[in-house]
């Protein structure tokens, strides 16, 4: 399969020099703590636009800022096979944080104007151009997100439909991610599938028993990962090093390697004891 190249013309863009971030894996809570952490240093001019690329140690689901934990996740099993929990900044819905790439990127609105839609399908490009460095035939969705699944009833888990210009290999959604904004900050992540284990899945979301097989099925017909779609397993450092040049072609960015900054690390520590790790924040009504 040829290379293509996809630029993506951005006079928008105001800030083409970004800070690139490998913090490798963290549990649940230290990730979106480091998240608002990068975002909070940022807002205040102390950090330039960051990309950021993680993953999850242990596995973990994450709940979107809306959602009730209770009624999405299955606690028991997940204390039962060692996996944790954390509610997202971010809106969306359920996803088990297991075989994935996840990436962020914080900038500042002024640097990048527009809405939600336009913002998020130019980082979208960037995400675009590394799938198809690995091979993989992408596109973007390009539809508007159908939010009821299983005869009129929404879907826990945040694979199960995509929404516009989110990624998609064969119709089946491949990336998933959320955007918030705060401080006049763009905070957005997304989990990039390597490896999909649907049963596992729905072991730690709530689903009625008499829907799960259903569930399972429709979740089948609409998600894919990066192994299915190449026929190969795709390690997390391989799929790392796609993306970091994805971004930079596609978005005419230049990056630059670099580490936290003691101040985001204390941030981060702050955010993960007082509101991460706490269950007033994860298990809130």
């Amino acid at each position: 399969m040829s290379r293509r190249t996809h630029h993506v013309e951005s006079p928008v863009l105001r800030e083409r020099h970004w800070r690139l971030v490998d913090t490798g894996f963290a549990s649940g809570p230290r990730n979106m703590a480091i998240d608002e952490a990068i975002l909070l240093a940022h807002s205040r001019g102390e950090v330039p636009p960051t990309l950021r690329f993680y993953g999850w140690e242990p596995p973990a689901v994450s709940i979107g800022y809306f959602q009730r934990m209770a009624g999405e996740v299955d606690l028991e099993a997940c204390r039962r096979l060692g996996y944790g929990w954390v509610r997202r900044p971010t809106g969306g819905r359920a996803i088990f944080h297991h075989r994935e790439l996840t990436y962020s990127v914080v900038i500042r609105e002024e640097l990048l104007p527009g809405g939600v839609i336009e913002t998020y399908r130019f980082l979208a490009a960037g995400l675009l151009a590394g799938l198809r460095r690995l091979g993989a035939p992408a596109e973007m969705a390009g539809g508007e997100k159908d939010p009821r699944a299983l005869g009129g009833e929404a879907s826990p888990a945040c694979f199960d439909t995509p929404s516009a210009y989110e990624l998609v290999v064969g119709g089946r959604k491949i990336v998933g991610s959320a955007q918030t904004r705060r401080a006049g900050t763009i905070l957005q992540h997304g989990s990039i599938l390597l490896d999909l284990d649907v049963d596992l899945t729905f072991t730690l979301l709530k689903v009625p028993p008499e829907r799960r097989e259903a569930a399972k099925a429709h979740l089948r017909s609409r998600a894919t990962s990066l192994r299915e779609a190449l026929g190969r397993e795709v390690s997390w450092a391989e799929a790392r090093d796609a993306f970091i040049a994805g971004f930079a072609e596609a978005l005419g960015i230049t990056l630059t390697p670099g580490e936290l900054t003691p101040a985001e690390v204390a941030e981060a520590e702050r955010l993960e004891a007082e509101k991460y790790g706490h269950d007033r924040w994860n298990l809130r009504r």
